[in-house]
């Protein structure tokens, strides 16, 4: 089908990333100052920089955000509610968090819906909002993610969310592969969550088109390191801030 779009509609579909483990503070600014130049959605940033992230960003519409339990979703309960709390005193307004994926697979669905329950009240109480990780390549079957999209629309989460971006699966020779967000894990996540509930992508979406393939799946946001790329892309092709017609693929294969 054709819709318009418009750059800056794209760009606030873009939390830049500022997750990797050998960023500095100094790499950290110079992302922050990207994120402000390109006026995206948000930076989802290191927990101890959210108040760097915060000055930087203080006058902007550009939102902070962090991660909680982060990557592999280890931490205990109380961990992750007291990062939370921390996180949001410190000035981040958006919450990712990883949910407990051992747990998730011997389906210890009361331990997962209670930890997930408890984030998100401290996150809503303290005005945040919360984007559950599921980290889809740990998860083999649909019926993992499905009960999940469950657990998430009963409780009243504000997004869901694939992958951590560090989701390494070790193969039979011993070589790590990631798929970060599938066509296929997306188009289950938004048909098995509540209409209210949004769905971000995280992984693998590194250009303009891989953006747009995810958006005509319903995904309103994605997590991204190659933001500059992805918007200097959108502006040769639909030009700086104009309305254009763009075909979105109704069921792409992949990206």
């Amino acid at each position: 089908m054709t819709s318009p779009v418009k750059v800056h509609e794209l760009a606030k579909m873009i939390d830049h990333s500022l997750l990797h483990p050998t960023m500095t503070d100094s790499d950290m600014v110079q992302g922050c100052k990207i994120a402000l130049e390109y006026d995206v959605a948000s930076v989802c940033i290191k927990p101890y920089a959210v108040p760097l992230a915060v000055d930087i960003l203080k006058h902007s519409n550009v939102l902070v955000g962090t991660v909680i339990g982060f990557p592999h979703g280890n931490s205990t309960l109380e961990i992750k509610v007291a990062e939370t709390i921390q996180a949001c005193k410190d000035g981040a307004v958006e919450i990712d968090m990883v949910v407990n994926i051992g747990k998730v697979l011997q389906e210890d669905w009361d331990y997962v819906e209670r930890e997930i329950a408890a984030v998100c009240r401290a996150t809503h109480e303290n005005g945040g909002i919360l984007k559950v990780i599921f980290e889809n390549d740990h998860l083999p079957e649909a019926k993992y993610k499905i009960r999940l999209c469950e657990i998430c629309s009963k409780l009243g989460v504000d997004f869901v969310k694939t992958s951590t971006g560090y989701g390494f699966v070790k193969g039979a020779d011993g070589s790590y592969n990631y798929k970060g967000a599938t066509p296929d894990d997306l188009e289950l996540m938004r048909s098995h969550s509540d209409s209210e509930i949004q769905v971000k992508a995280a992984g693998g979406v590194r250009t303009l088109d891989d953006l747009l393939k995810v958006k005509a799946l319903g995904v309103s946001r994605i997590g991204a390191t190659a933001t500059v790329a992805i918007i200097h892309e959108a502006k040769e092709r639909f030009g700086d801030g104009a309305d254009k017609n763009v075909v979105m693929e109704d069921s792409p294969s992949g990206y």
